[in-house]
């Protein structure tokens, strides 16, 4: 059991605190308690009040596609002013649901986004973009988290399985999530963020600078161009 030091009125006294186990059914609230108490757990989530601590990440299976997504992302943010982006920050959903995406991209309030960065520098609420990357469809990512992410409001959610070799792009419509279709070239568009254009195959043969050479393209469009424009009239 974690030792928890608390202050009140002047005074220091310590408080026993539970462990935090996989498969705990909590309250965000405390969640966040045992968590910050167990500095040695270095991931941890709160899904629907259930607490998973996933398993140590591989090369192929996570740690290259995740970096590949990461520089993705980055390309966009350096042509997107007045879009943030984040690798594995702490969101807090809801009472039931604080989560760690592997990435996530979103707008301030002022801008229209949903989200906001508490005092504590936490952000709160639901990002317009989440991404992540699973080693298999049967992970809570694709269920769960996906039922999750779709209640509180998450615009767009992305997928990537990597032993299927499988990605799902989801959209968020009426309360539900729909599945964005690929062009006939194989490449799939954000609704969201125009001209983040993610070229699957090129993902797949870990071609980055085809991932990129397709990402630029959708840098050069019109309804990017557009979506800037907006975004500095606005802010």
């Amino acid at each position: 059991m974690a030792v928890q030091t608390l202050e009140r009125g002047g005074e220091t006294f310590s408080q026993d605190v539970p462990p935090l186990m996989a498969g705990d059914r909590l309250s965000r609230a405390e969640f966040e308690r045992r968590y910050r108490c167990q500095p040695h757990i270095k991931k941890a989530e709160l899904i629907e009040g259930v607490v998973y601590t996933p398993s140590p990440v591989t090369f192929a299976g996570h740690a290259d596609p995740h970096h590949r997504l990461v520089t993705w992302t980055g390309v966009y943010l350096a042509a997107t002013p007045g879009v943030q982006g984040g690798d594995n920050a702490t969101v807090r959903l809801d009472n039931l649901n604080e989560v760690q995406p592997d990435i996530l991209l979103r707008l301030e309030p002022a801008l229209g986004g949903r989200s906001r960065i508490d005092e504590d520098d936490f952000i709160a609420g639901a990002p317009e973009l989440i991404i992540e990357v699973a080693a298999t469809s049967a992970n809570y990512d694709m269920h769960d988290k996906k039922r999750a992410y779709a209640r509180s409001g998450v615009a767009e959610y992305l997928v990537v399985l990597t032993w299927e070799k499988a990605v799902h792009w989801f959209v968020l419509r009426a309360g539900e999530y729909v599945e964005l279709t690929p062009g006939e070239d194989g490449v799939l568009r954000s609704e969201i963020f125009p001209g983040l254009w993610l070229d699957v195959a090129a993902l797949w043969r870990q071609d980055l600078p085809g991932l990129l050479a397709m990402l630029q393209q959708g840098l050069q469009s019109e309804a990017h161009a557009a979506f800037v424009e907006r975004l500095r009239t606005t802010a």
